[in-house]
């Protein structure tokens, strides 16, 4: 099942589109993404179209992370958007453009989902708190479940729980990012966490800034954790209704979030310390034993 949406035909020659995928792998192996080798279990057209995804993705967040970069970020993210519609209107140029108005031609994928990645993103540049998690939520569906509605039309789907089930997946998986990365988010003057979880269990945004690890502060990273782990649940159902095929990207994706969780957990919820995160090693592992497994239910009995 793919979006409907109207666009203009595209023409790009074998050569630049080619060139274009090449361009968005090289982007999202550069990247040492944690997704990085969930992608190379999808078959090829499947998985440029992921790429184009994940470069599109890197840009926006390059554009407000970076701190270098000497143009202004609002109006960067402008710009991307113009360059979205243009790309959805068969008038792209630059290499992320054409792989990704080569995709939605072959996968239906709606301009929506990107346009709310860069929503997300604009909204680093104005917001530095979250009083309540529904604010963070909304948030989360922004910056991570658009991305994995992206996700499903490229792997396809039938039964429509599939939306629900992406949606929550993406929670949990920017959840976890929140989690992980406490200490990086408050040097740079943000606090994902939400303030009234913050203030429940007794600790502080000045302890938070300062990085003080206390009991408290386990308390409310273990309670963290706990959320994350069910949206996790929910999300996990997710990956039978994928074509079988595809399922093991996604499920790669997840498991290696979740086995992130598991080690905050081994470190008593310490995420200041040091930055929590699985090897180059373990992430291929993951996935190469999901691709097999999703190969092998091919088999006749």
């Amino acid at each position: 099942m793919t979006s409907t949406v109207e666009t203009s035909p595209t023409r790009h020659s074998e050569r630049e589109l080619r060139d274009a995928y090449e361009a968005c792998a090289r982007m999202t192996r550069d990247a040492s993404s944690n997704f990085y080798y969930a992608f190379l279990t999808l078959p090829l057209e499947k998985r440029q179209a992921i790429y184009a995804t994940y470069a599109f993705c890197r840009l926006c967040d390059d554009i407000v992370d970076e701190p270098d970069r000497a143009g202004d970020p609002a109006v960067e993210l402008a710009n991307v958007k113009v360059k979205l519609a243009e790309a959805y209107e068969g008038g792209e140029s630059g290499v992320i453009w054409t792989a990704l108005a080569d995709s939605q031609q072959r996968f239906g994928i709606g301009r929506s989902h990107y346009a709310a990645v860069i929503e997300g993103c604009e909204m680093d540049l104005t917001r530095s708190r979250y009083a309540n998690f529904d604010e963070l939520v909304e948030y989360c569906k922004k910056v991570a479940s658009a991305v994995g509605l992206v996700c499903i039309e490229v792997c396809g789907y039938e039964d429509e729980k599939a939306v629900g089930y992406a949606v929550d997946l993406g929670i949990a998986m920017q959840l976890t990012n929140v989690i992980r990365d406490v200490a990086e988010d408050a040097a740079n003057g943000r606090i994902y966490l939400p303030m009234d979880d913050i203030e429940r269990f007794g600790y502080s945004e000045a302890e938070l800034v300062d990085g003080e690890v206390n009991d408290r502060f386990r308390e409310l990273i273990k309670f963290q954790v706990k959320r994350a782990r069910n949206y996790f649940d929910r999300g996990n159902r997710l990956f039978p209704l994928l074509d079988r095929r595809s399922r093991a990207c996604p499920q790669a994706m997840a498991e290696v979030y979740m086995a992130i969780l598991d080690k905050i957990e081994d470190a008593d919820y310490d995420v200041m310390s040091r930055k929590v995160s699985l090897s180059k090693r373990a992430k291929f592992t993951l996935a190469a034993r999901l691709w097999l497994r999703s190969r092998l239910s091919f088999l006749p009995y």
